[in-house]
């Protein structure tokens, strides 16, 4: 479907022109028009099919058209991290260039002088404020927001969001919005906890929801199944026989991305950390440097690794199994980006995570290639997922944890 056959406003359509953004993605074609509508929206759609378009262009189509307080902050799009928060707020500024639309991104890793200029936008009643839910919090306790007006209410990557522990956050600023405000989800995954929240926030939600893509046959797959203590003599060989360029390792958690960046520093590879735990102006260094080819390898976790759109990428390594498999899919996506869209991608499987693994294999329906290990690493375990699952919970299963245990913070 074209833009232009949508409900959209001339200024609008300008300024997709002048961004040479012609035809729809999936989800663009189906959450439009349901946002114009005023309907609250529960979407499921990965990084990378256009979701900030999907709302952006229909929020900003109301706001064109009037009617909204001109002091109030009419919109505040959430995002798990800083480098996401700048994305949005930069597609936002592109939108409405043909618009009287104001917007102000409000995050974290910024100096005094960046905090106070956040601040008076927020005072002046910015119509869109892109923020980071603990720099929001901030700002509200110190009296310079005031939602009580807001019509909009975006959650971008809902489910990050939750995984970094910021359920507490968006309840204490959806307290502060007004009954009729609409409210807009989006998640790349469907865990109980988004859910739950989903039932909590959303009035009568059209849900929608885009397949995730298989990952392109042009992306060689492999794995190794081995032991925990193995998977980094592995690493270091492949590093020592293929010379490592423009790699990208994931792992799960920040502190094993600092313990791998610190061991392949001694071993002698030109390698960076990116994680959560860095300021925002150093890693925006580290982009600079890695895109620019001044670090060979970067080891990186997933929430910061949404903030990366590098097209020539060689290797993703999967130092760990992500915790879905949505997730494994949008990693190795980083690959394949390039004119050649050749690409491989490694996954170090340890026996405890061998049925996660296994659920990536069903829900690609392919058997990944598995790596034959050298006997000088030692003896290997076999691939026995179905032997290493572990046992249910029974009746209090997680779903029953979680919901407990928010009920009594919300209480």
């Amino acid at each position: 479907m074209k833009f232009e056959e949508l409900d959209l406003e001339e200024s609008v359509l300008d300024g997709l022109d002048a961004m040479n953004f012609h035809v729809t993605t999936p989800i663009q074609e189906l959450a439009i028009p349901f946002i114009l509508k005023g309907k609250d929206i529960m979407g499921f759609a990965q990084t990378g099919t256009g979701k900030t378009a999907a709302y952006v262009l229909p929020i900003i189509n109301k706001l064109c058209k009037g009617g909204y307080p001109p002091e109030a902050i009419n919109a505040v799009v959430m995002s798990p991290t800083r480098e996401l928060a700048h994305q949005i707020d930069q597609q936002i500024e592109g939108f409405s260039y043909y618009m009287p639309v104001s917007a102000v991104a409000v995050y974290g890793g910024t100096d005094g002088i960046a905090y106070a200029q956040q601040e008076r936008g927020l005072q002046m009643g910015a119509d869109i404020v892109v923020a980071t839910p603990g720099r929001l919090i901030s700002h509200i306790n110190m009296g310079s927001v005031d939602l009580s007006k807001t019509s909009f209410f975006v959650l971008d990557e809902a489910d990050r969001m939750l995984d970094m522990g910021f359920f507490d956050d968006i309840m204490q600023i959806y307290k502060l919005l007004p009954a009729e405000c609409q409210i807009i989800m989006f998640s790349a995954t469907l865990p109980p906890k988004i859910k739950e929240l989903a039932k909590i926030i959303l009035k009568h939600p059209e849900e929608i929801n885009i397949a995730i893509a298989r990952p392109p046959e042009s992306i060689i797959q492999s794995a190794y199944i081995c032991h925990d203590d193995q998977k980094l003599p592995l690493l270091i060989d492949v590093f020592k026989r293929s010379n490592p360029q423009r790699v990208i390792i994931f792992s799960s958690k920040k502190t094993k991305v600092k313990t791998l960046t610190s061991y392949l520093k001694r071993a002698g590879f030109n390698v960076k950390e990116m994680h959560s735990d860095l300021d925002q102006s150093t890693r925006e260094q580290v982009m600079r440097d890695f895109r620019n080819k001044h670090v060979d390898i970067l080891v990186a976790t997933d929430v910061v690794a949404r903030g990366i759109d590098i097209t020539d990428i060689s290797l993703i390594v999967n130092f760990d199994i992500p915790n879905d498999c949505e997730d494994y899919v949008h990693r190795i996506g980083r690959t394949a980006r390039g004119t050649e869209g050749a690409g491989l991608a490694i996954t170090f499987v340890g026996v405890k995570e061998q049925p996660k693994f296994k659920e990536i294999e069903d829900f690609l329906e392919k058997q990944i290639y598995k790596i034959p290990i050298d006997p000088s690493f030692g003896k290997t375990p076999l691939y026995e997922p179905a032997k290493h699952k572990p046992k249910p919970l029974g009746k209090m299963d997680f779903k029953k944890k979680y919901v407990q245990s928010n009920h009594k913070k919300t209480k």
